[in-house]
C-alpha cells in the first residue's frame, strides 16, 4: 500500500484485490496451506486496518463472487492441464505445478466458505 501511495494525487484512489481469510477460525489444513503459501494471509478487517494505517480511508470491500474463482480460473486451468502435461511429458517440475494446482482446487471446493479473493478500494488521504 506504501508503494502505491507514490503514484497518486491526494484523493486518488487505489483499487487491489487480494486473497483474504473471511473468518477468524478455519480449518488447520487449510490454514497451513495458505500460510506457506501467502504467509502474510489475514482477515478483511486486519487488510482494511493495514490500508488505514498507510495513509488511506477505506471506501469499499467486497469479496469476489465464487464464479470469479471457478468459471473464470479453476475451469480453464483445468481445460488446460492434461494439455500441458503431454506437451511437458516426464517433466517432474511441471507434473508438481500441476499436483499444485489441482490441490488448490481441491481445497478451494472444500473450504471456500473460509477464504477468497476481496477487492479493497481506498482513498489517498
Amino acid at each position: 500500500m506504501n508503494h502505491w501511495k507514490g503514484f497518486l494525487k491526494k484523493d486518488g484512489y487505489v483499487a487491489v484485490t487480494y486473497e483474504s481469510w473471511f473468518t477468524d477460525e478455519r480449518p488447520a489444513e487449510i490454514e497451513k496451506w495458505w500460510l506457506d503459501a501467502v504467509p502474510e494471509i489475514s482477515t478483511i478487517g486486519h487488510n482494511i486496518s493495514i490500508m488505514q494505517k498507510t495513509g488511506y480511508i477505506p471506501v469499499a470491500a467486497f469479496t469476489l463472487p465464487e464464479n470469479c474463482w471457478i468459471d473464470n480460473y479453476l475451469i480453464p486451468q483445468k481445460a488446460r492441464q492434461e494439455e500441458f502435461l503431454k506437451i511437458h511429458a516426464g517433466n517432474k517440475t511441471v507434473e508438481d505445478m500441476i499436483a499444485f494446482m489441482r490441490r488448490e482446487a481441491d481445497l478451494y471446493s472444500k473450504y471456500k466458505q473460509y477464504y477468497g479473493y476481496v477487492f479493497y478500494i481506498g482513498k489517498k488521504m
